[in-house]
C-alpha cells in the first residue's frame, strides 16, 4: 500500500496510510476541497496549498541511508504538467491505452486543470528518476524534471469523473512493513530534514482496535454498515486521530453515534473502533456520550450519510431526488404515498412541495400554533424543472386532490352559467337576474386581478386553491400587475387581511378579513424569475420551492409512472376526511424540532458568517412546520381509515369532531419528526439554489452574473471548521474570502470575529484566536 495523506504536526512532516478506496474518495470530495478546487480553476491559485495532498513514492530504492527506511515503496508518482489545452485529451487517451503496460494505479487531472498526476507500479530494478524516464518514454510525455524527488507531495483535486479519471484498488494493498510493536507495524523516516511517520494495524489487531469487529461490521443503519459510516466519518473529520487526539475524537464519533443507535450503550460498544483503548476505557467515553442530551441526528452526520449514497449512486444504482433526499424521507402516510408512488422516487420531493398547498387548503378549518403564532395550513409551492422534465407527471396527482372540491365547483359553475344566460336573455329589461355569490374553491390563475379578488371574497372563509402547470400564465397574464400578484400572495401566508377598493360603483371593491389562498405553480426555472422578480420584498422567502432532476441523459422508462384508479380512490379519501377537521392545535414535539432546526442552522450560518442563509432559515421553519402538519393530518386519517373504514370513519369524525385532535398528538412519533429535518433541509437548499446570488446582488448591489453553481455548505466547510484551533486575522480574511468568492472586507471579517466572541466560540490570544474546545465539538 502506497498511498498516504501528508499532515502537520508541531511543524513537522508527517503522512499517515490511507487505507481503503472509499476513504481515500471521501477525502477528495469533502466540500472544502470541491470549494477549492472551483477557486483555484478560476484564477485563485494562492489557495492550492490548502488543498489535500497525498504521496505515493515515499521510500528509497537507493542505498537504504534514510533513517528508519528498509523497504522501497511500491509505486511511483508522477507530474506531467503544462500541457497545452488541445492537447489534454490526446495524452489522456494515450496514457489510459497504455494502462496495462505501465502499471497505471491513479490518473488524475491536475488542480489547475493544466496537466495530470499519474500513479504507476514500481520497476524495482529501476532507480526513482530512471522509472520516471522510463514511463515518459513509454508514454511519449515529458514529466516534471523539478518533482523526481521521492517525497514528492501532490495537491489532490476532487474524486469526479472529469478529475479522478482512474483508480485501481490496488493503490490500496497493504505492504509488509517491520513490526515495531505489539499489534502495531511503524515505520518513521526522516525524509529531507521532515519526520515523516507511517502506521498500520495488523490484520488481527485492526479486529479490535482500528476499525470494528468482522461481526458487527454486518449490524446496518438504513441498510449501511455502521463499520462504512465509520470509516466515512474519519475521512469526512480529518481521518482517524493521531496521538493526543484520540480520546477527544473517539468522544465526538460516539456523541453523533449515538443518535442512529437509539442511544443505545451496548450497541455502540459493539460499533465503537477501539484505537488502542481498552474495554473499561472505552465504556467511560461512551457512558459520557450518551448523558449529552439527545438532539436528533447531526448535520455532520446527516452529510457523512448523504457521502455514502452518493458514491452508492456513482457506481450505478438509481439515483434518487438530490442528493438523496427520498432515502432519508421515512415512510409517508396514505395519500402522500400514493401520491409519491404515482411519479416515481425521483420526483418525491417536487411532489411532496406541491401537494402540500393543496392539503392546507383542504384542511380549511385547521389551525396550527407555530411560535405562538396561530394560523391556517398556508402555503405557496413553485415546483422548478426544465421542459419535459416530469412536472407534467404531478398534474393527474393534484387532480386526484381537489376531485371533491372541483365536483362541487361544477355545480356553482353551472349556477353562474345559468345566471349569465338569464343575463343577456334580459339585457334590455329593467329587472336584471341577481348576480350570485358563489363560493367557487379551485380557482384560476389566467385571471385578471379584480376577478380572482372577487373570487377570493366569496369562499365563505375557506380556502381557495390555484393550481397552474405552466407559470408563465402568472408571469404574462400579471405582467402588469406582478406586484398585486406578490402582495396577495404575501398576504395569503400570512392570513392577514385584503382590500381592494375603487371609486367605480361597477367596479370591484373587497374586503377579505383572512385571505386564505393556496398555490401550486409549476415551470421553468426563467419562468421562476418572472415569477419572483423581487427579492426584498418577502415573496420569495414565502415559496417553497422544489426543482425536478437533471434528466436530460435518462433513458426511457421501459414502464413510465401513471397514477392509478385505486390511488386516485385512496388519495380521494384521506382529502375528504382532511376537510371534516376544524379547530386550532398546539405540537409540542413539532415546534421543538423546528427550533432545534433553526439553531443548528444559525450556528452554521454564524460559523460562515452567511447572512443569506441566515435570513431564510425564518420562514422555511414555519413552512416546514406547516408542511409536516399536513403530513401528520394525513397520517390521522389513514389511521381512522384502517380502524373503521371509509364510511365509518366519517361518521366517528362527525360524531367526535375533536377526535383527530387526540390523534395528532400522538402522530408526532420520531419517524414523523425525523420529515421535518428533511423537508426543511430541502426547502433550504432549493432557495439558497435558486436565490442566493439574487438575493445577495439585491441587498450588496453585487455585480450580477447569472445563476451561480449550487452551494450547499454545511459546519465542516465553514469558515469556522476551516481555520486551525488557534489562528490570526489574516487567516480568517483569508478563508473568508475564499468561501464568499472574494466578496469580504476586512471589516466583515473584523465583525464577523465579534460576533464569534460574543457566542463564545473562540477567545483572543496575543498572537490572535483560539476556538474554545467545546465549540470545537
Amino acid at each position: 500500500m502506497s498511498c498516504y495523506q501528508i499532515y502537520y504536526k508541531d511543524g513537522a512532516k508527517m503522512m499517515r496510510p490511507v487505507l481503503t478506496r472509499e476513504e481515500y474518495t471521501s477525502l477528495r470530495n469533502s466540500r472544502k476541497q470541491i470549494s477549492l478546487v472551483a477557486s483555484i480553476r478560476k484564477g485563485n491559485t494562492s489557495l492550492k496549498n490548502m488543498l489535500v495532498q497525498m504521496n505515493y513514492s515515499c521510500l528509497p530504492n537507493e542505498s537504504g541511508s534514510l533513517k528508519g527506511s528498509t523497504k522501497m515503496s511500491s509505486t511511483i508518482g508522477m507530474d506531467v504538467d503544462h500541457i497545452a489545452k488541445e492537447k489534454l485529451k490526446e495524452i489522456r487517451k494515450r496514457i489510459l491505452q497504455k494502462k496495462d503496460e505501465l502499471g497505471l494505479l491513479m490518473l488524475e487531472l491536475s488542480a489547475r486543470g493544466e496537466g495530470y498526476h499519474l500513479v504507476f507500479k514500481r520497476r524495482p530494478e529501476l532507480s526513482q528518476e530512471e522509472n520516471l524516464r522510463w514511463a515518459s518514454e513509454l508514454l511519449g510525455v515529458e514529466y516534471d524534471k523539478g518533482a523526481k524527488d521521492i517525497t514528492r507531495v501532490f495537491f489532490t483535486t476532487t474524486a469526479s469523473k472529469e478529475d479522478l479519471i482512474y483508480l485501481s484498488d490496488s493503490l490500496f494493498e497493504i505492504e509488509e512493513v517491520e513490526e515495531v510493536k505489539e499489534g502495531v507495524k511503524r515505520e518513521v523516516k526522516t525524509v529531507n530534514g521532515l519526520e515523516v511517520k507511517e502506521e498500520i494495524q495488523n490484520e488481527e489487531n485492526s479486529k479490535t482496535d482500528s476499525q470494528p469487529s468482522t461481526l458487527n461490521s454486518e449490524l446496518k443503519y438504513r441498510n449501511i454498515e455502521y463499520s462504512e459510516i465509520i470509516r466515512r466519518w474519519w475521512g469526512l473529520n480529518g481521518g482517524e486521530p493521531q496521538e493526543g487526539e484520540r480520546n477527544v475524537k473517539l468522544y465526538q464519533l460516539a456523541v453523533n453515534l449515538r443518535s442512529i443507535c437509539d442511544n443505545n450503550k451496548a450497541l455502540l460498544l459493539k460499533i465503537m473502533p477501539r484505537l488502542g483503548l481498552d474495554e473499561s476505557e472505552l465504556r467511560g467515553i461512551v457512558d459520557s456520550a450518551c448523558k449529552e442530551i439527545p438532539k436528533g441526528i447531526s448535520k455532520m452526520m446527516k452529510e457523512v450519510i448523504e457521502s455514502i449514497q452518493n458514491i452508492k449512486n456513482e457506481n450505478g444504482q438509481e439515483i434518487p431526488d438530490e442528493p438523496s433526499y427520498y432515502d432519508r424521507l421515512p415512510k409517508m402516510p396514505m395519500g402522500v404515498r400514493e401520491s409519491i408512488e404515482a411519479v416515481g422516487p425521483n420526483l418525491s420531493m417536487p411532489t411532496l412541495t406541491a401537494i402540500c398547498p393543496c392539503i392546507g387548503a383542504l384542511a380549511t378549518g385547521v389551525r396550527l400554533d407555530v411560535h405562538g403564532t396561530k394560523n391556517s395550513l398556508n402555503l405557496i409551492s413553485y415546483i422548478a424543472g426544465d421542459f419535459a422534465s416530469g412536472k407534467g407527471n404531478i398534474d393527474p396527482v393534484i387532480e386526484a386532490w381537489t376531485s371533491e372540491v372541483k365536483a362541487i365547483d361544477k355545480v356553482y359553475m353551472e349556477q353562474e352559467s345559468e345566471w349569465r344566460r338569464k343575463k343577456r336573455a334580459a339585457k334590455n329589461k329593467e329587472e336584471q337576474p341577481e348576480e350570485p355569490k358563489l363560493p367557487v374553491r379551485i380557482l384560476t390563475l389566467n385571471n385578471t386581478v379584480a376577478n380572482l379578488a372577487e373570487r377570493l371574497a366569496n369562499t365563505d372563509g375557506k380556502h381557495a386553491f390555484s393550481f397552474t402547470p405552466e407559470a408563465d400564465t402568472v408571469a404574462q397574464k400579471w405582467k402588469t400587475a406582478m406586484s398585486d400578484f406578490s402582495v396577495m400572495l404575501r398576504q395569503s401566508y400570512d392570513g392577514s387581511s385584503y382590500e381592494r377598493e375603487a371609486r367605480s360603483a361597477d367596479a370591484v371593491n373587497v374586503h377579505i378579513e383572512r385571505l386564505l389562498w393556496n398555490v401550486t405553480m409549476c415551470g421553468t426555472p426563467d419562468a421562476l424569475y418572472r415569477v419572483v422578480n423581487n427579492y426584498t420584498d418577502g415573496f420569495q422567502s414565502r415559496l417553497a420551492v422544489a426543482r425536478t432532476p437533471d434528466n436530460t441523459f435518462s433513458p426511457l422508462e421501459e414502464k413510465p409512472y401513471v397514477i392509478t384508479e385505486e390511488q386516485k380512490k385512496r388519495i380521494a379519501e384521506v382529502a375528504h376526511l382532511l376537510m371534516l377537521m376544524n379547530g386550532t392545535v398546539e405540537l409540542p414535539k413539532l415546534e421543538q424540532k423546528g427550533r432545534e432546526w433553526l439553531e443548528q442552522i444559525r450556528q452554521e450560518t454564524m460559523m460562515n458568517d452567511d447572512k443569506v442563509k441566515a435570513r431564510q432559515r425564518f420562514r422555511i421553519c414555519v413552512t416546514a412546520q406547516r408542511m409536516i402538519c399536513c403530513l401528520m393530518l394525513c397520517k390521522v386519517a389513514e389511521e381512522l381509515i384502517g380502524k373503521h373504514g371509509f364510511e365509518e370513519a366519517e361518521k366517528v369524525m362527525k360524531t367526535k369532531p375533536d377526535l383527530w385532535k387526540e390523534m395528532l398528538q400522538h402522530v408526532q412519533t420520531p419517524q414523523a419528526l425525523e420529515a421535518y429535518d428533511v423537508v426543511a433541509d430541502y426547502l433550504l437548499d432549493c432557495a439558497l439554489f435558486f436565490f442566493r446570488e439574487r438575493i445577495e446582488y439585491a441587498f450588496n448591489s453585487r455585480e450580477y452574473s447569472g445563476m451561480a453553481e449550487r452551494r450547499r455548505t454545511g459546519k465542516n466547510d465553514s469558515i469556522f471548521e476551516c481555520l486551525d484551533y488557534e489562528f490570526n486575522f489574516d487567516s480568517a480574511f483569508q478563508y473568508s474570502a475564499m468561501m464568499k468568492r472574494g466578496s469580504v472586507s476586512r471589516s466583515q471579517v473584523q465583525q464577523m470575529l465579534k460576533n464569534w466572541k460574543k457566542q463564545g466560540l473562540i477567545v483572543q490570544t496575543e498572537s490572535g484566536f483560539r476556538k474554545v474546545q467545546e465549540a470545537c465539538h
